[in-house]
């Protein structure tokens, strides 16, 4: 009886080989994901500027905004005393007694004026 001693084929083939190609894979799967990464984040540092200018302008369109409607309001309301100057003559003269600290004969007036805040007396003699 005769022993033949030959090649065993392995069904893995070589495994340093295999080994070796499988940490370049790994590496190009993570250069892969690297590369990724760097080009996701150039696409948002182009973005993020223009969106942040973009906030900043509507901000300051609602800022202008409120301030067209306090002139609206502000108008309106000068325009409405103007129209009542020119048209009441008794708003006219009210007006005009109230504005020159003047009443008609026979008349009371009675002002009231706004509380003011109380000072503090001078505490300096109890030092």
């Amino acid at each position: 009886m005769a022993i033949h001693w030959g090649q065993v084929d392995h069904p893995y083939g070589d495994f340093r080989a295999r080994r070796e190609a499988s940490v370049w894979q790994r590496l190009n799967r993570i250069l892969l994901v690297l590369l990724i990464i760097a080009i996701w984040l150039v696409i948002v540092s182009l973005f993020v500027p223009p969106y942040k200018k973009l906030m900043q302008s509507r901000a300051e369109i609602d800022n202008l905004q409120q301030l067209v409607n306090e002139q609206q309001t502000l108008l309106a309301r000068q325009t409405r005393e103007v129209n009542l100057l020119k048209t009441n003559v008794t708003y006219l003269e009210t007006i005009a007694r109230d504005r020159l600290d003047l009443m008609k004969q026979g008349e009371t007036v009675f002002r009231l004026e706004t509380a003011r805040a109380k000072s503090k007396p001078n505490d300096s003699g109890r030092r």
